[in-house]
């Protein structure tokens, strides 16, 4: 099982009542030799459980640096990240990565299938970190949810890219996570696949009651979740109807 810190050394608690993420004055910079390069500054944001949110704009705009920030993968120049009230961005590595594994799924545009496991094994893999002893069960189940339960011992070289991201998102929802993360989820696939992939994140994160956070440069995605963020020039504004 991956440790949980106690609340009364991390400061991170289970709050059901307060905002699941919330961002506020967040900034990141990069030191260079000459001056401090800003990708992302003052960012402000409140993400609640089980809502989807997507974070829209120009390719360079620090959609992927931001979603990296939120989910503890890099830390904060400026500013505070809270999850459930409680900090998390002054956690060190091996904290922050417990609660990753614990609470977090991802859905990459590139898939990060391992070659050399079967969809089965790949789905297999995080809830057999967690020492999950339904661990074979839960796999085949969420196999069966996005429509492999025929591909299940298939490597990735031999499934199409839409069956790959179909095996990202049941490893992303096998261990139940409290929010997925999906960076460009549908940019490498066909119109189809990309229409496929999205009804079955869309469809899962009711279901499950997951919050999905996702990034994208596609409009029409973005436009199906509950909320969107544009990011322009390292500065972030929610878009209102």
């Amino acid at each position: 099982m991956p440790h949980h810190p106690p609340a009364n050394q991390t400061g991170y608690q289970d709050l059901s009542s307060a905002p699941l993420i919330q961002v506020k004055a967040l900034g990141y910079q990069i030191e260079t030799a000459e001056q401090p390069l800003v990708i992302l500054a003052d960012l402000n944001m409140t993400i609640s459980a089980g809502e989807s949110v997507a974070i829209v704009g120009p390719s360079g705009a620090g959609k992927s640096t931001l979603l990296a920030l939120l989910a503890g993968l890099d830390v904060p120049t400026q500013g505070t990240l809270m999850w459930q009230g409680a900090p998390f961005s002054q956690l060190n590595e091996d904290d922050r990565a417990a609660i990753r594994a614990r609470d977090v799924g991802f859905v990459f545009q590139s898939f990060q299938l391992l070659p050399e496991l079967t969809a089965l094994e790949n789905v297999l893999l995080p809830l057999e970190l967690q020492g999950d002893p339904e661990a074979e069960s839960k796999a085949q189940h969420w196999l069966n949810q996005v429509g492999l339960e025929s591909r299940l011992h298939h490597h990735p070289q031999v499934l199409s890219g839409g069956e790959q991201q179909r095996v990202a998102i049941a490893r992303a929802f096998a261990t139940t996570p409290k929010v997925l993360f999906a960076d460009e989820p549908t940019g490498n696939l066909d119109s189809d696949n990309g229409q496929h992939v999205a009804d079955l994140l869309f469809q899962l994160n009711q279901e499950s009651g997951a919050t999905l956070i996702l990034v994208t440069h596609d409009l029409t995605l973005a436009q199906r979740c509950q909320r969107i963020f544009w990011l322009r020039h390292g500065r972030l504004e929610e878009a209102h109807a």
